[in-house]
């Protein structure tokens, strides 16, 4: 049991370090590295957890979805632009097999019908200026 825990806090861990790499870098996503570090921190150490979902990066990037509340236009345009450039080069490596295209295709077009239609759009909270009298 505790070999378990341990691959999971390596995963996490693994997840954290590519994730804060992907914030940065606009052609590496963070978005799915972040929800496997969540998914591998909840199964690993509670202390981890409460650290992990208490960061800046977390809750840039997931706590809404987690939530449940979905994610803003801005971070889904993001994450579907990066998948469609990362599966635009699978795509033109893959001239000599047109089934590995095809299935290429269904997958890139089930990411960007689940991040339009899928995941709930909200929209950005706003600072509220004081009326003046």
């Amino acid at each position: 049991m505790k070999a378990k825990k341990v691959f999971f806090m390596v995963l996490g861990c693994i997840g954290v370090g590519l994730g804060a790499v992907g914030a940065v870098v606009p052609l590496l996503p963070a978005f799915p590295f972040l929800l496997l570090a969540t998914v591998c921190f909840a199964k690993s150490s509670e202390r981890l957890h409460s650290w992990f979902i208490n960061t800046k990066l977390y809750k840039d990037n997931l706590e809404s979805y987690v939530a449940g509340k979905g994610m803003t236009w801005k971070t889904k345009i993001r994450i579907m632009i990066t998948v469609t450039i990362l599966m635009s080069i699978g795509f033109m490596m893959m001239s000599r097999v047109p089934v590995g295209r095809i299935i290429l295709t269904f997958v890139w077009a089930f990411h960007i019908l689940y991040f339009i239609f899928g995941v709930k759009t909200i929209q950005t909270e706003q600072k509220v200026e004081p009326a003046e009298s």
